[in-house]
């Protein structure tokens, strides 16, 4: 299983996390939900973290089957939407955008 995480890392200005929280739903959501491939979608905003760690206002997670299928869905229009609709958001935000790519498994508790 791959997961292609975008990590929000700053904070959402103060005052805007519920205008920023809608944005993602109403805005983001929608598109991020049409990437060619993508087996389903995670979307956390951040709640606490350990002293010392840096923050994540948002972490948004799409999961595929292959790297073949996350380069597909990288070279889609929607990435392209997505990356236009996203400047809105950044705009309550202060911070980095990054990517990661993970490769690993789920497992149910014991």
């Amino acid at each position: 299983m791959i997961i292609r995480y975008a990590l929000f890392e700053g904070t959402i200005h103060e005052g805007r996390e519920a205008e920023f929280k809608a944005y993602v739903h109403d805005n983001l959501i929608p598109i991020w939900r049409q990437f060619p491939g993508a087996q389903d979608l995670q979307v956390y905003f951040g709640v606490e973290r350990d002293e010392g760690a840096p923050e994540y206002a948002l972490v948004m997670g799409v999961r595929y089957d292959n790297l073949d299928a996350v380069a597909k869905a990288l070279e889609s229009d929607v990435r392209s939407r997505g990356r236009e609709v996203t400047k809105g958001l950044l705009e309550m935000f202060t911070g980095r955008v990054h990517h990661h790519v993970l490769d690993g498994d789920q497992y149910a508790p014991a």
